[in-house]
């Protein structure tokens, strides 16, 4: 079976037979009515920055902003449509939430039907003004996901050439198992952080180094709790566990946390939540920093609260 691209080079091909992505991914979900609120031309502007940094894969979903963050995109790709060629697309479906953007959504709910899924994906192509997207994900699981409905419909969607590769968000490894039976799945997005360390317990890494699928990281600097909960006991064992590292290497807490993650062998694929030039700028930095297995383990052991056994 081949293998995927060693850890932090620029680009990474993120499943044996998936896509080549950048290491770092801009995730989009608060470039618009989420969270900064970005016109279009500085949608475009920041487009071009990330492009610049190499970051060129892009992180999206239907329901970001309500369902506005795909058009948002999209109306800045019209601006320049040539540099849909320099980048990647990843958007996910699934997910129906309660918003006048959707009156006929009455209750907040899952839907992985073969309806459902050509019409997000009709509609997301049309939103991201694009003929393909590089990579589509199963939002969340669905107690009633039917495994062969939406292999029937991601194999319609490749041989029509408007989905290129498939993967899931926020599966179980016994989930992710069971629709990569019917399917080839290229990655599993999940929220994976120094502070939530269940992924690293319950088999989820172990099966993406199983299949050599790299996970991707949703929220890698723990969804900003590092730098607001100050008053909690782990955050504080953090800070206190990294001061040495970041006088060492030079460098600033968001990059450390994302070196922690880049460190593990699954070739975890973090997904900024940021509009923020230099932030982005930093975390690419933060590909060149290599921390010890030691200094892995502290920061580990200050998550926890305990050492290992």
């Amino acid at each position: 079976m081949p293998k995927i691209a060693p850890m932090k080079s620029n680009q990474i091909k993120i499943s044996p037979n998936g896509p080549i992505f950048s290491r770092i991914v801009a995730g989009v979900w608060k470039w618009g009515a989420w969270g900064w609120n970005l016109n279009t031309q500085q949608h475009l502007t920041l487009i071009k920055k990330c492009l610049d940094y190499g970051v060129t894969t892009f992180d999206h979903a239907d329901i970001y902003g309500d369902y506005t963050s795909e058009g948002d995109f999209g109306r800045a790709l019209k601006l320049e449509p040539s540099l849909r060629n320099k980048m990647q697309i990843v958007t996910k479906c699934g997910i129906k939430l309660i918003t006048p953007n959707r009156p006929s959504h009455k209750v907040k709910s899952y839907d992985t039907s073969k309806k459902h899924i050509l019409w997000s994906v009709e509609n997301s192509l049309k939103e991201l003004n694009t003929d393909y997207i590089d990579l589509l994900l199963i939002h969340r699981p669905s107690p009633l996901m039917n495994a062969d409905e939406i292999a029937e419909i991601f194999q319609r969607l490749k041989k029509e050439g408007k989905v290129l590769h498939f993967g899931v968000s926020n599966f179980t490894p016994s989930q992710f198992k069971l629709l990569e039976n019917r399917v080839d799945l290229v990655t599993n997005q999940i929220e994976l952080h120094l502070m939530r360390p269940k992924p690293f317990f319950d088999g989820t890494l172990d099966l993406c180094q199983r299949l050599r699928t790299a996970p991707m990281a949703w929220s890698p600097l723990t969804s900003g709790k590092i730098f607001k909960d100050l008053d909690s006991k782990p955050v504080r064992r953090i800070i206190a566990a990294a001061g040495d590292m970041l006088e060492k290497y030079n460098i600033e807490l968001d990059q450390l946390l994302l070196a922690w993650l880049l460190k593990h062998p699954a070739n975890i694929i973090p997904v900024l939540g940021t509009a923020r030039e230099e932030r982005i700028k930093a975390a690419v930095d933060a590909l060149e920093i290599d921390i010890t297995r030691e200094e892995w383990f502290t920061l580990w052991e200050a998550s926890l609260g305990k050492e290992v056994p």
